[in-house]
Order: C-alpha cells, then structure tokens, then sequence
C-alpha cells in the first residue's frame, strides 16, 4: 500500500487549496478514506472521510462549509478542496486508509496559511 499526497503551499488566508492522494497497492474503490493534519504543538485530527463509493462524508467541525473531500476510484485519488483558508489550517496534511486492520499513512504535504 502506498499513498503519495501532493498539492500543498504557501498561501493566504482566504486562498484555496486542493490537496491530491494518490493510492496504489490495494483496491482503492474498495475503502474508506481519510484526511488528517497535525499542526505544529498539536497531536494529529481527524479532517474529514469518505465511504467507499463516496456516499457518505464526515467532517470536523473546523473545517465544515470550507472542506470538501472527494474520491476518484477510476483515478485511484482522493482529494480535499480547501477554500477559505485560515492561518489555523497550517499543517502537514496526511492521508489515510486501513487495509486488513492495518493503518497507511502518506508522507503528508505541508499547508502554511499567512500572510
């Protein structure tokens, strides 16, 4: 299992973002998907997830109305739309997935908002 995030910068508050994950290694269309950030001091959050078929998406409270996460089964992508950026969303962003009740991580992309 492999996933690679791309997408990350530096940008503005009010800016957007489209943050990618690329998946490879398992069926990705098969899984749920996550992402998750941790910011600097702080312990890593759950952002926001999808079901397989991408049906059904939960977000954090934090993000709600300006995240969208999104799946592309055919692409094997998952990807979160950040609009609205706030300097409070600075982080490594992560995404992430369980396969045979075992955790996979990517390597992360880093997001800085400021100004």
């Amino acid at each position: 299992v492999q996933l690679v995030e791309s997408g990350g910068g530096l940008v503005q508050p009010g800016d957007s973002l489209r943050l990618s994950c690329t998946a490879s290694g398992f069926i990705f269309s098969q899984f749920s998907m996550k992402w998750w950030r941790q910011g600097p001091g702080k312990e890593r959050e759950l952002v926001a997830g999808i079901n397989r078929g991408g049906t059904l998406k939960d977000y954090a409270d934090s993000v709600k109305a300006r995240f969208t996460i999104s799946r592309d089964d055919i692409k094997k992508t998952l990807y979160l739309q950040m609009n609205s950026l706030k300097p409070e969303d600075t982080a490594v962003y992560y995404c992430h997935t369980n396969v045979g009740f075992s955790n996979y991580w990517g390597q992360g992309t880093q997001v800085t908002v400021s100004s």
